[in-house]
């Protein structure tokens, strides 16, 4: 019987163990990932989907603030030539700008933004930044 209960807490250890292990190497390989995507530099201007016409625009929006830029965004998303990753880029800095002001706005916009971000966007790192404060 003390043999039976012996091997029980040896596998029991073992197997604890292996948890360990497994645990450490994913939250190892998390953190890598994270320093990786802090490390990349995003040009927004780089960005596909905003028209080279619309910069101006979208300069001048910015220089009004948060509701220059939401006003800006309220007229960007009915118009089919504004899109993704550079519409979502926007989005955030919006959400930046109004996170002091009203931050039930800014989490509700950030949500918006993260649920149709893939994580193989270039957006994508900006939102997990982001996300610590928001969420």
């Amino acid at each position: 019987m003390k043999a039976l209960i012996a091997i029980v807490i040896v596998v029991a250890a073992l197997v604890l163990g292996w948890k360990l292990l497994d645990y450490w190497d994913q939250t190892t390989q998390e953190r890598e990932a994270k320093r990786a995507a802090a490390n990349v530099q995003v040009d927004q201007k780089q960005l596909s989907g905003l028209p080279p016409q619309l910069e101006g625009p979208l300069e001048e929006a910015r220089k009004k603030g948060a509701a220059g830029l939401k006003d800006w965004l309220e007229k960007a998303k009915r118009s089919p030539q504004i899109k993704d990753p550079r519409l979502a880029w926007i989005e955030l800095d919006y959400v930046v700008l109004v996170s002091h002001e009203n931050p039930l706005e800014a989490k509700r916009v950030f949500a918006e933004v993260k649920q149709r971000t893939t994580p193989e966007s270039p957006v994508y790192p900006r939102i997990k930044a982001l996300e610590k404060t928001l969420e």
